[in-house]
This record gives C-alpha cells, structure tokens and sequence, in this order.
C-alpha cells in the first residue's frame, strides 16, 4: 500500500546543475545544520469519495535560530514525496544528478501550484508565487524487488515568506493512488458500501525510489518542529463509516470551518532521525439506502427466518410421512402393530362390556371419555355412546433388525356404538372398515 509520506529536504542550488568546489559544498553542507527547521507543518488530504486519487495541500513554514539572519539561509528548498502525482501543469521539471538519473527511470515532469497565505489571518486570495514549484516523478526498475513504487522530486524556490511566520507556503497537487481499496464480500459491500484505506504518512523512505532520491542528499535534511500535523478532511460525512483509525493516537472530530466534513488527523510526535509516523484510516462512504442497513438487514432475517422455518417444518413433516409409509422400526415379524389415531377399543376390552350388567361407569373405565353422546328425547333415560378411531395396520416386506420395509398399509376404520339405559348398557354394536391406502 503507497503512503503518502514526504520529506522536506534543504539543499543549496549548485550540486544540482553542476559541480561545485568543494569548499562551497562544505559551506552548503553546513548551512543544511545552522539551526533551519520546519514548524508548523500541516499534510491535508481531502476526500469526497473513495476515489483512489485524492487532492493534497502541503503546509509549512520555515523558522530560524534567533541569532540568525533568514538571508544567510536563502536557498531552494526540495519536497520529496513517496508517490505519483496527476493533473499538474506541464513544466521544465528538475535536472537531476547524473549518478542519480542512472539509478531511476523518470515517467512524469510539470510544474504545481505554490502560494502563499497568511497564517493569523484569511485574507479573500492566497498570494500565488510565479513559477510555481517544478517536480520530476522517478521509479526503479531494476533489483531484485521489480519495478518500485514511485517517488516525486519537487523544488520550492526561495520566498521571504517561507521564514515569516506570520505566512504559510502552500503546496497543492493531486496524488495518485493515496486511497486503496479494501476487499470484502459481496455480501458486505451490498449491505454497508465499498470500504477503502487512506494512508498519510510522513518521514519513511524505505521505498527503493524513495531511498535513491534520500540518499544522494541525506545530510541535508530538515527537522521538523511542533506543531506537525496528518490531516484528513472527510466530506459528507452524514453518509461516512470510519471503521479503523491507527495509531490510537488519531483522533476523530467534527471540522470547525467545513460543514458536513469529518476530519481525523495525528499529531507528530518528535523524533530524532527518520522515524515513519502513519495515519491510517479504514473508511467508507455509504448510500442513503444502505443508511438504513441496521434496520433492514434484521428485519430482512427475521422474516426470511420465518418463511424458512415454515417451509423446512412443512417439508420435514411430507419427508416424514413418506418415509413413514416406506420404513418402520420396531421388532422382525410380518406385520407389526398398527398406529392408532382416535379411540381404537381393544377387542379384549369390549368382551369385559356385558350387557344388562355393566353400568355407564364401568364403560367409562374401560373406553375412557373420548367419546360422543346421543340422546333419544322420546326416551330421556336412553343415550348411545360412539367410540370413533382409526388404525393404519403396515404389512413389512423384509425386516432387519429393527429396520424393515413396508410394502403397503391398510386402513381399519373402527365404530363402537354401545346403548345405555337407565345407567346400564342394552346393547353393543361393532364395525369395522378396512382398505388399502392408496399412498403407500
């Protein structure tokens, strides 16, 4: 993942486009340790999507020892910044080194936008400075890592605004590839949107091209003092998901000029020598439909759970049945007994029902009380008790074990009707109707 980290390095004019003496590189070389250091110094990107390349403003101010004159360090200062950048103004570009120009391969030239604005106030125009800043975009093709990530060379010539602090330069350009995109399923992207990972960086070299530009100028670069500041403006931030922020450091806030705009940024924390510091923030922008994602999913599930739930229940009770109809457990022997449904009288319990003796109790007894009643008005002491039910009887084809196979099932209908007088049963009568099922 390319980060956008940049290196504000001071170098003197002269080694660039041509050699020197060597008692003014040793001059030049000094000049880069007399106490020259940036502060403040804000890295702003601003985002509105998830597009992966994002606008960028570099903003910084040089300060000098208080016992020195800022004319005695007027020089070009050089932004080096570990990636491409698109949509600049053609220009001349930067002459580089030839023992550098050896080691990279440039793929791009232009000239940015540089100006300056006051830093106390807000005046209606920023004061643009003529010229602007050229740059020169360079990778590696060779070595054993392949075709390196790229790294951009811009000069800033020399203002009396860069050591006024009352002022601050401003470098504006569009970066390429700062926003990455991060996988994720279909499933989630659907639901909650895209999801993609900004990283702004500063201080880190370790790309091959980076380190080849660093390199050849290493004893040139400048500290940075307090205040030092990653910023990244998010807009619309009513339809924004910050998932992750790293380090924990960063933090997250309404902006205080832009309305709808989310800005997370970090503070630098001091740091001897080059010491990578990266903002990273894991985001994505949502549609006003997925907004109502928490609501909807569950409630998506919760009735397609139900849907689900009444058709697997309907299905395993049909699979039941068939299989029902085609197996049976229960001991080997031909045919086993019957499922009974309703009240299915045993024939030894109607043989115990003995006319003229047993009373409307005993029937009770032994029949229980699922039963139903007729009455005879003519005859008010006179009722007909209807014992109803059903038995499905399986007839197995083979058995084994306590598995068999059922060749087919008969259906006996049973109807006992048993005619009660003054308390006493008169009569019992019995049918039985048997068929063949048809679905098994």
């Amino acid at each position: 993942m390319t980060l956008a980290r940049f290196v504000l390095v001071a170098l003197v004019l002269a080694p660039l486009v041509g050699p020197a003496p060597a008692a003014a590189q040793a001059f030049l070389a000094s000049r880069a340790h007399g106490g020259l250091a940036v502060t403040p110094l804000f890295i702003v990107a601003t985002l509105e999507s998830d597009a992966a390349d994002v606008p960028v403003e570099v903003l910084f101010s040089l300060i000098v020892p208080a016992d020195r004159s800022a004319l005695d360090f007027e020089q070009d200062l050089y932004l080096l910044w570990p990636g491409e950048i698109v949509g600049a103004e053609p220009g001349g570009g930067i002459a580089l080194p030839a023992d550098v120009a050896a080691q990279v391969t440039v793929i791009a030239r232009g000239r940015l936008r540089l100006q300056a604005q006051r830093h106390y106030e807000s005046p209606a125009d920023p004061e643009v400075l003529a010229g602007g800043a050229d740059f020169v975009s360079v990778v590696r093709t060779g070595g054993p890592m392949g075709l390196s990530p790229a790294a951009t060379y811009v000069r800033i010539p020399w203002s009396p605004r860069l050591t006024n602090q009352a002022w601050l330069m401003s470098v504006q350009f569009t970066a390429r590839g700062l926003v990455k995109p991060k996988p994720t399923t279909w499933l989630g992207q659907l639901v909650s949107g895209s999801r993609s990972t900004l990283a702004l960086g500063f201080n880190d070299v370790g790309s091959p091209a980076m380190f080849s530009m660093y390199y050849w100028q290493r004893d040139n670069v400048l500290p940075v003092v307090s205040p030092a500041r990653l910023v990244a403006n998010f807009a619309l931030a009513d339809r924004l998901a910050v998932d992750a922020m790293f380090p924990p450091a960063a933090r997250r806030e309404p902006s205080p000029s832009r309305p709808s705009t989310d800005v997370v940024s970090l503070f630098l924390a001091p740091a001897e020598g080059l010491t990578p510091q990266v903002l990273r923030v894991e985001f994505g922008y949502f549609s006003r439909l997925q907004s109502w994602g928490p609501i909807l999913v569950p409630a998506l599930f919760f009735a397609l759970g139900n849907a689900a739930a009444a058709l697997v229940r309907g299905f395993a009770e049909r699979l039941h049945r068939q299989l029902a109809g085609w197996l049976q457990l229960g001991r080997r022997r031909a045919s086993a007994t019957g499922v009974d449904t309703g009240t299915v009288i045993p024939r030894d319990r109607l043989a115990e029902i003995v006319p003229g003796e047993t009373t409307y109790e005993d029937v009770l007894r032994l029949c229980g009380t699922e039963r139903e009643e007729r009455e005879d008005l003519a005859q008010p002491r006179r009722k007909t008790l209807v014992y109803r039910g059903r038995r499905d009887v399986p007839h197995r084809r083979w058995a084994w074990s306590w598995l068999a196979a059922v060749s087919h099932w008969d259906i006996e209908r049973h109807e006992v009707e048993i005619v009660v007088d003054d308390g006493v049963v008169q009569n019992l009568h019995v049918r039985v109707d048997r068929a063949r099922s048809p679905h098994a």
